[in-house]
């Protein structure tokens, strides 16, 4: 079978098209990054009471459960001063370690000490949203210091903490006239 040799060049013009899009400079990467946003908020668990102040959500995709959930977040990224992928064990695992500053502090602190026993649901928003997890409020949490295991993996945490950091930089800088 022969080919023509117009239609051989317009497949090659496709495939490097192709190949020079994929391919991005380590520059252009790093201005990626820096561009990258990411929203990270913090739910109670409440009782359904039948209004739409509250919802049902489901956390974990692997093992799913329903948790209900106050609409309104406790927390968010707002009050995020830094975030970090930590490694959890000599396994690979990791976590998110996100460090609050003195007002998030304050607010994870009074969630804590009232809200033992209760979940406290996290949904992150980047290329997409989810629910990340629902940790179980256990202690008080008083050094502003929050670390969860995400249902996500190595490089969606990654980029979740990248968009974070932006979000923070942003939020804390001084605002000029």
């Amino acid at each position: 079978m022969k080919s023509s040799p117009v239609r051989f060049n317009l497949i090659l013009a496709f495939v490097s098209l192709a190949a020079l899009t994929a391919c991005q400079t380590p520059e252009k990467k790093e201005k990626d990054t820096k561009q990258q946003a990411s929203v990270l908020r913090f739910h109670l668990e409440t009782n359904p009471d039948g209004t739409p102040h509250n919802s049902p959500v489901q956390v974990y995709r692997a093992h799913p459960f329903i948790v209900n959930v106050e609409r309104e977040p406790v927390i968010d990224e707002d009050y995020v001063k830094d975030a970090q992928v930590v490694d959890v064990d000599e396994h690979g695992g990791f976590a998110i370690k996100i460090t609050f500053d003195e007002s998030g502090r304050r607010a994870l602190e009074a969630v804590t000490i009232a809200n033992k026993g209760r979940h406290l649901a996290i949904s992150a928003q980047w290329t997409e949203t989810r629910w990340l997890a629902a940790p179980l409020i256990t202690k008080n949490i008083t050094n502003g210091i929050f670390i969860f295991t995400p249902d996500a993996t190595r490089e969606e945490s990654d980029r979740i903490v990248n968009g974070l950091k932006n979000v923070s930089k942003k939020v804390h800088e001084p605002y000029v006239f």
